[in-house]
């Protein structure tokens, strides 16, 4: 006999539906899996097996011939496992044809035919769901109910055993009823900007990077506060739109990250890796499914790069595409694929090796620096909107009583300005096309003629003047103007864009 089951995998980001045809004929016992599978997915027949057996129910010498369709696309995972043993109890004769009609199944089967989680589920009923439409009823592990119900809400079936979905579909018995509890949101409190003291140029730095969608570089000596500032990035973001929430639980789902209790990512992604991290960690790939890698972790949110001179330059320049275009493109021998990658880049480093930095403080010689200094490739750096000098704070504001303002309050600016940006154009200012500066982001004649000075010395690319004008808009943007961008706007954008140098002071460009 012949069974067709419902499933999918996961490729990248993206799901893929997969028809497990099962096909059960009598002659000498065999178990075989075509199709494609890798190796996790070839050793499902013996975990298939086991798993029939240990439920008590039938596996009679027999050949098996399992087809992973279509035949022309690769499959990998151990998520087919369900799917292939309820195709062997329809062709059997153990379950009725009729009882899997609407019914797709995702899930890794234990030897003692319990149903365990497997990544990637999000994408795998989603696309189940666009190929076989609203009448599909997945059948998911009881652990991914919540991922599930994130993407079909209260179609998903949730089971424990392979037992229990035998009996819900000869109707021994009902499906097992989906975990119960209270949703708590058990994500940690961001951490509030109130904390940090001082830092008046870097918490403005921070607002504008936040407002505008600015990628922001932090250069100061160890202890200045670079990381506490970053660390509270997050806070200052808005909720993900619904279009992105989803995009970010599907990178989230295929990665293997725990997602919110809730099962979509509507918080902003907060990503710090390593500086020891390779370059298939930070873009993705490294397999026949190209993995998610840490900026498409950070879709929709923040990529802090902390000591980003302790970067390998190959990995660092990895970046320079994703951050123009918002995705990274994969491509092998025999396969390849888009994963999102449009977040918000914010790195820390220290001005040198010992990160001194200051005259006197700094014992780096000239050559140090300047290797130090080369691991950071120009047309990278150029990227950064933002390029700001944190100093160690002051005495008095260590030990001053009260903080800052808190995140809520700068939240608060953060999405008023956000939203005047959507209402003009649609994106943010990070994102105006060179073109329409003009239109969107007109200037002052004082601004123009700052600008052009600026310009005629040399102090200024012309990559760098167009930045510096989307900069100021959201200068302007933040202050309630809607008119011209004045020549203050435009002098503080300069002024939170040095540039680094051999010398050990970072100086204005």
């Amino acid at each position: 006999m012949l069974a067709a089951v419902r499933s999918a995998t996961v490729f990248g980001v993206e799901g893929r539906v997969v028809t497990v045809e099962v096909h059960v004929s009598s002659g000498l016992p065999a178990f075989q899996i075509v199709g494609l599978p890798d190796e996790a997915c070839r050793e499902s027949r013996d975990r298939v097996r086991a798993a029939v057996l240990s439920s008590g129910l039938e596996w009679r010498s027999c050949r098996v011939t399992v087809n992973l369709a279509p035949s022309s696309q690769r499959k990998g995972g151990s998520g087919l496992d369900l799917a292939i043993a309820v195709g062997f109890l329809v062709a059997s004769g153990q379950v009725p044809e009729e009882a899997i009609g609407e019914v797709g199944f995702v899930g890794e089967l234990g030897l003692d035919g319990t149903v365990r989680a497997v990544t990637g589920v999000a994408p795998m009923l989603a696309a189940m769901c666009i190929d076989d439409g609203p009448e599909l009823r997945p059948v998911v592990p009881a652990q991914s109910w919540r991922e599930a119900q994130g993407v079909v809400g209260g179609r998903a079936r949730v089971a424990g055993t392979l037992r229990e979905v035998f009996a819900a579909l000869v109707g021994e018995a009902p499906w097992p009823e989906p975990p119960d509890g209270e949703l708590v949101d058990d994500e940690p409190p961001l951490p509030d900007l109130a904390d940090v003291r001082g830092q008046r140029i870097a918490r403005l730095a921070l607002e504008v990077a936040a407002a505008g969608g600015h990628h922001l570089l932090l250069v100061g000596p160890p202890g200045s506060g670079k990381t506490m500032l970053a660390q509270r990035m997050p806070g200052l973001l808005p909720a993900l739109d619904p279009a992105t929430s989803l995009a970010a639980t599907m990178v989230h789902s295929a990665a293997g990250v725990r997602l919110p209790v809730g099962g979509l990512v509507r918080r902003a992604p907060f990503r710090a890796p390593h500086h020891s991290s390779s370059m298939v960690s930070l873009v993705g790939g490294g397999s026949a499914t190209l993995r998610p890698g840490e900026i498409s972790l950070a879709h929709g949110g923040v990529l802090f790069l902390d000591e980003l001179g302790e970067f390998a330059p190959v990995v660092l320049d990895g970046l320079r595409q994703p951050l123009e275009e918002g995705v990274i493109r994969l491509a092998r021998a025999k396969v390849s694929a888009s994963l999102p990658a449009r977040f918000l880049l914010v790195a820390a480093t220290n001005p040198c090796p010992c990160g001194g930095g200051a005259p006197g403080q700094c014992e780096c010689d000239d050559g140090a620096r300047l290797r130090y200094l080369r691991r950071l490739s120009g047309p990278l750096l150029d990227r950064f909107d933002l390029r700001v000098g944190v100093e160690r704070p002051a005495v008095d504001d260590l030990l001053a009583e009260g903080g800052g303002e808190p995140t809520a309050l700068v939240a608060a600016r953060v999405a008023t300005a956000r939203q005047r940006m959507i209402d003009r154009i649609g994106v943010t200012n990070s994102e105006i096309p060179s073109a329409r500066l003009d239109e969107l982001a007109p200037l002052h004649p004082d601004a123009r003629l700052l600008l052009r000075n600026e310009l005629e010395g040399d102090r200024l690319t012309g990559r760098g003047y167009h930045r510096v004008r989307r900069v100021a808009r959201t200068l302007a943007d933040l202050a309630g103007a809607y008119d011209l961008v004045s020549a203050e706007q435009v002098a503080l954008a300069m002024q939170m864009r040095v540039r680094l140098s051999v010398s050990s002071r970072v100086r204005a460009a």
